[in-house]
């Protein structure tokens, strides 16, 4: 006892399989299969790597466009903002008493022209915040479906049972197949609002 292995030691490196139904294969196949050096553990390594470099070259590529898009976008800040300052300089500007003569003439005309364009700035922001939140207005699909009674009830239903049969979950097929139809019925509201 115990002097023997438990597993007959390899006899050779071929490996036959019988089957009940007759098989055949071509010849050429069979070479191929033998002289094949391929394992699994190689065949991973090799996907991995293949899914390594894809994973690579699309990181670059979302890179590439997104440091493209910043730049488009500095380049159309930098257009807009030089279109502003020079409507600020050829608008016609009340005549002001030139106040070199001042203590603080050239500066305070400079900072005149950059309170300017801050408030034109500020104007620019505060509209673009006002479309945000009309956009946001529109979109309250949140608050649908938190604020749907019928969907809540349902929940309620579901966490209930679970808790109930919190050793057998699949009893509560019930009440899950309720919560479904309210989500779809949901779901259905929401892509009818959205398709009109």
């Amino acid at each position: 006892m115990g002097s023997g292995s438990s597993k007959p030691a390899p006899s050779s490196t071929q490996h036959v399989f019988t089957s009940e139904t007759p098989v055949r294969f071509s010849q050429e196949m069979i070479d191929a299969l033998q002289t094949s050096t391929e394992t699994d553990s190689t065949r991973s390594k090799d996907l991995e790597l293949h899914i390594q470099s894809r994973v690579a070259a699309e990181l670059r590529r979302l890179d590439s466009e997104t440091t493209k898009t910043l730049k488009d976008l500095e380049e159309s800040i930098s257009a807009s903002s030089d279109s502003t300052t020079e409507s600020i300089h050829t608008s016609p500007q009340p005549s002001m008493p030139d106040q070199s003569s001042s203590a603080g003439g050239p500066d305070l005309k400079a900072k005149a022209e950059g309170d300017k364009l801050r408030d034109l700035s500020r104007e620019s922001v505060q509209k673009e915040i006002g479309i945000l939140k009309e956009k946001l207005q529109q979109r309250k699909l949140r608050e649908d479906v938190v604020g749907d009674e019928g969907v809540r009830k349902a929940k309620e239903e579901v966490v209930k049972c679970l808790r109930v049969n919190d050793r057998r979950p699949l009893d509560c097929w019930k009440e899950v197949e309720g919560f479904r139809r309210e989500v779809g019925r949901l779901e259905g509201a929401f892509l009818g609002r959205v398709l009109e």
